[in-house]
């Protein structure tokens, strides 16, 4: 059963203040140049008719602000202000802590052979949702901004022990700038506060992958250098932990504009790989093979996210582009010239325990069975038309609660949650009609329920159960394949969201390049601390960053595709969730 809605009420977060009805300003804070109250009524046809209330700052600058608790460290560069303010139907002195529940102590190495050991608190207080921007780092109005997703690793040694493991705060990783120059930036996740940049121009509009390619105990860094339509293919470059240039390849991959970067160990053999659209490498850069272009590529939407999974059931991994599928050497396993290229995303979505491809591309919505058989193609259910309205990536998560997985994407003016067959289970208005933006999801309480979470030219949206915005967040963007992120960046035992900003189509940035959101007691439950690429299934990387050998496979665990997993569901658990 969906949860009940529940009103939403304004806020101003960092520095919560409860408006008054009617009030249609707000007060200041020190440590902002200016903040803002958005309320989001939704349009006719959508979801819901309610007004809901957004919690947001629209200041940014080169330091990181925030709130009291992001004080810690550098406090030059983190400005902190006080808050109070109202709970969203949080029981009085209720405590998400259950000692009945939790497991042995977090440890600083995985252990389970995914995970160090987390709380295991099954369930945050009933509805509570208490959201502020915990802190927000970047430029406005100028080329700081970022069109790449945002990802999260260990990359430095913050409790000086010598060691970068999983007692140090996370990272986060963000792209600026756009494929003619960007520059990856590395920011702690509990501040902020930048510890370096790279020097080395990438293309800004390619999401890197992070990962330990070469063994050696410290993930890697694997963008692009600057290419697309009117500078060409793009290399691939490695950046050590530190940000030290590793190696560049000599051969190139084509791409208009945006993509995306994915490791796996496609053959098993301790080794891994490096794909980004039809290029595939090995951990030392060397070309292993170049898959045959995809056919039928409308103008300016040769974009992919290409993603790694064991399709045929003999452990290795095939490279999965959509409308093909290649063996990790470079054979054919599957190629239907029929479809639309698009972009591919993997899971179980019907009786059977093998996984299905859900390609989402200019045509709208096809299903692929493991072997490449149609299953249903070229679907539109929510009857929206147009160049590029179905051309996004998609989420598949349990969204209701069900037991079952259902997928979500967006069709350009709707954000929208589907069957697994594609009937359309809710639909929310969004403006997103010129981009190719992507959504997650992630249950916050602990409910069984996950909401949504989808950013489009405007807004950061969280969606509940049937499809009502719980919070809105003003953000900005021309969107490219970029979406937000939950994980636990700072390493307290709480999820956050992770959505950066760019100039709009005003050719105005009015939002801070990065935004990082918090429930305001930290009650939500707590996430892993990592999301390494732009096809992040879970299974396909560890908590330390290491890729496994052999890839579980994530359609017969969490059957999840661009969603993070909860510590809580860990096997270490003691006792186990209810399943």
């Amino acid at each position: 059963m969906p949860r009940p809605q529940h009103a939403v009420l304004p806020l101003l977060v960092l520095g919560i203040v409860p408006l008054a009805c009617g009030d249609s300003t707000a007060g200041s804070s020190d440590s902002l140049s200016s903040t803002s109250v958005t309320t989001a009524t939704t349009p006719s046809g959508s979801a819901t008719d309610s007004p809901t209330g957004v919690p947001t700052t629209s200041a940014g600058s080169d330091s990181a602000t925030g709130s009291t608790s992001t004080s810690a460290g550098t406090t030059d560069d983190v400005s902190a202000s006080g808050s109070s303010g109202f709970k969203f139907d949080t029981p009085q002195g209720g405590d998400a802590a259950d000692p009945d529940t939790e497991g042995p102590a977090p440890t600083c190495h995985v252990v389970d052979d995914m995970d160090a050991i987390g709380d295991c608190n099954k369930e945050a207080p009933p509805d509570s949702f208490e959201p502020e921007v915990q802190w927000s780092w970047g430029n406005q109005n100028g080329s700081g901004g970022s069109s790449s997703t945002p990802l999260v690793a260990n990359l430095t040694d913050d409790n000086g022990d010598g060691a970068i493991d999983l007692c140090d705060v996370p990272d986060i990783v963000v792209v600026t700038g756009s494929a003619f120059g960007g520059q990856i930036h590395v920011l702690d996740g509990a501040t902020g506060v930048e510890h370096f940049a790279i020097p080395t121009p990438v293309d800004g509009w390619v999401t890197p992958a992070i990962g330990d390619i070469d063994n050696d105990g410290l993930p890697e860094i694997v963008a692009a250098t600057p290419g697309g339509t009117f500078l060409g293919p793009s290399a691939l470059m490695a950046f050590e932990h530190d940000g030290a240039l590793k190696w560049t390849t000599t051969d190139k991959f084509n791409h208009d504009q945006g993509g995306a970067v994915a490791l796996g160990d496609l053959d098993n053999d301790g080794d891994v790989e490096i794909v980004c659209d039809d290029l595939v490498v090995d951990h030392e850069g060397k070309t292993l093979f170049i898959a045959p272009e995809q056919a039928q590529w409308d103008f300016a939407f040769h974009c992919t996210a290409t993603t790694l999974a064991d399709l045929d059931g003999d452990f290795d991994l095939e490279i999965v582009l959509g409308q093909a599928a290649y063996h990790h050497d470079g054979s054919v396993y599957y190629n239907d010239v029929s479809l639309k290229p698009g972009f591919p995303s993997v899971a179980n979505l019907d009786p059977d325990p093998q996984p299905e491809i859900l390609l989402t591309n200019n045509n709208g919505i096809t299903v692929l069975e493991h072997d490449g058989t149609v299953k249903f193609k070229d679907i539109k259910p929510t009857g929206d038309n147009g160049l590029g309205a179905w051309f996004r990536p998609s989420t598949i998560h349990d969204f209701d609660g069900d037991k079952q997985s259902e997928f979500a994407t967006s069709s350009a003016a709707h954000y929208s949650m589907f069957e697994p067959g594609g009937k359309v289970e809710w639909t929310a208005n969004v403006d997103d009609g010129s981009g190719w933006a992507a959504g997650t999801a992630f249950d916050f309480l602990g409910d069984g329920i996950a909401e949504a979470m989808y950013a489009d030219e405007v807004n950061l949206y969280v969606f509940d159960g049937n499809g009502v915005p719980l919070l809105s967040v003003p953000r900005s963007s021309k969107t490219l394949i970029e979406y937000p992120v939950v994980a636990d960046v700072d390493n307290d035992g709480s999820a956050e969201i992770v959505v950066v900003s760019d100039v709009g189509y005003d050719d105005q940035q009015t939002a801070p390049t990065v935004q990082v959101i918090r429930d305001k007691q930290d009650r939500w439950i707590q996430a892993r601390r990592i999301w390494n690429q732009h096809t992040y299934h879970v299974t396909n990387v560890r908590e330390d960053s290491t890729i496994p050998q052999y890839e579980p496979h994530s359609w017969e665990l969490l059957n999840t595709f661009r969603t993070n997993a909860q510590i809580e569901g860990g096997s270490l658990c003691k006792p186990e969730p209810p399943m």
